[in-house]
């Protein structure tokens, strides 16, 4: 649900590229295996073509305590793959004229700054101005709790907006809350029953559903970060992401889904056009993504150790999805290497190889970091045998050790080289270098 740094949606430049009809499956289960070795990655991935799913894959826990394995059917948080699910319920709403995507929305939120100005269509391109409540500096201190409509209101009115409606696009998380309660109100039902009566069962979607507290034992997944082994993440309370970023759900089940929308078989052709119409690069609960010629929807998400991406190609009838509840290891290079399967274009199969550390050795590139070339700070820190990078205003994150006064993030495709004497530090990332030192 939330957007940072380190969270991003798929992206390639493949040349001349086409559908293969015979994918290398045995490659593509090794370049899982890799991962699933070296703790990169745990998750489940499924793709198909013209409706008919030709590989799925699942590697690692879906509760690491109990050693339980995950499978095709493990449920995972699918954070902002929701947007999608809710903007298909909108227009559900248009088209049985419950609503309107040119009413303005201040007779449900008449608290909310510019209510009068902002409409349905502008919370579902994100063009409403109203700020994202995620981004509060006190978002982490009561996410895991329960909040009622009133709370959740109260919280995006305080926030104010960040610029004039229809001016311009900003993700904001707040949107699909709202829209959410707007949706309660217009058909007078909760959330999860639009979801189950327009959507999932008449697709027949039976692992995706409003999610409650994770229940391992009902095949759903934990989420985790690895900081050194995997460390179990905390848990949003479903109250607050609603339709942003609340439903669980399948690879598989997300395919089937995309499939019956993109035919016209959820809501009319002419509704999902909107959907897919982009405006300052945000459409309604999807987004548009080239590779050369070929021209993909879909969206991306993350809720705590959870990320998702998701995306369709029409021209071919290909799909794949993937969800993670705990990733090592750059989430977009894993969508790239399906892709390449796909399209039968090259790619590795990676190699990890570790550099031994003591927590003494560590103490040498501990400190606070800054540079001439960019305004944030790095402070590192150690946890035991671990060295830990913060980003001034970012998470934290642990580095792995890959060679003498070197450190890996691959999450982020995150280098960081050290020299002790000089006491300095430089950070390459995305083809970038950026000196540092050490205050």
């Amino acid at each position: 649900m939330t957007r940072n740094l380190i969270a991003a949606l798929f992206v390639a430049l493949i040349s001349q590229i086409g559908f293969t009809q015979d994918l290398d499956k045995t490659k593509l289960d090794n370049y899982f295996d890799a991962l699933e070795k070296n703790d990169k990655f745990m998750g489940s991935v499924a793709i198909s073509h013209n409706g008919t799913l030709i590989y799925t894959r699942s590697v690692g826990y879906l509760d690491v305590a109990n050693s339980q394995k995950a499978n095709k059917n493990t449920k995972y948080r699918i954070g902002s793959i929701s947007k999608t699910f809710t903007a298909t319920l909108v227009l559900k709403a248009v088209e049985e004229k419950k609503l309107s995507l040119n009413q303005t929305i201040e007779t449900f939120f008449p608290s909310i700054k510019n209510a009068e100005k902002i409409t349905i269509s502008n919370l579902l391109n994100h063009r409403s101005g109203i700020h994202n409540i995620t981004s509060n500096k006190d978002y982490p201190e009561w996410n895991t709790q329960p909040k009622t409509e009133k709370e959740i209101v109260e919280i995006i009115s305080k926030s104010g907006s960040d610029f004039e409606p229809d001016s311009t696009a900003n993700y904001s998380n707040s949107n699909y809350v709202l829209l959410t309660y707007i949706l309660e109100k217009a058909f007078e039902k909760p959330y999860a029953d639009l979801l189950e009566q327009y959507i999932t069962k008449p697709v027949g979607l039976t692992n995706t559903y409003f999610g409650g507290k994770i229940d391992p034992n009902s095949n759903e997944a934990n989420s985790y970060t690895f900081k050194g082994q995997w460390i179990k993440e905390q848990e949003t309370d479903s109250s607050i992401p609603l339709g942003a970023g609340a439903i669980v759900s399948t690879p598989t089940d997300i395919i089937r889904f995309g499939e019956a929308l993109f035919s016209g078989k959820v809501i009319s052709i002419a509704s999902v056009e909107r959907m897919k119409t982009s405006k300052d690069g945000y459409g309604m609960g999807l987004f548009q993504n080239s590779f050369q010629e070929k021209k993909a929807f879909g969206h991306n998400g993350g809720i705590d150790g959870f990320k998702s991406t998701w995306g369709y190609f029409p021209e071919e009838g290909i799909s794949f999805a993937l969800m993670s509840n705990g990733s090592n290891f750059n989430t977009n290079d894993v969508a790239l290497a399906i892709l390449s399967a796909i399209y039968d274009k090259p790619y590795d199969i990676p190699e990890f190889s570790a550099f031994e550390v003591t927590s003494a050795d560590l103490d040498q590139y501990l400190g606070v970091y800054s540079s001439m070339q960019m305004p944030l700070k790095i402070t590192i820190t150690k946890n035991e045998n671990t060295l830990i990078a913060q980003a001034t205003g970012q998470p934290s994150f642990p580095l792995e050790a890959t060679e003498k006064d070197k450190f890996h993030f691959d999450q982020a495709g995150v280098v960081l080289e050290f020299d002790p004497t000089e006491k300095t530090m430089i950070l390459k990332q995305g083809g970038g270098e950026f000196t540092f030192t050490k205050e």
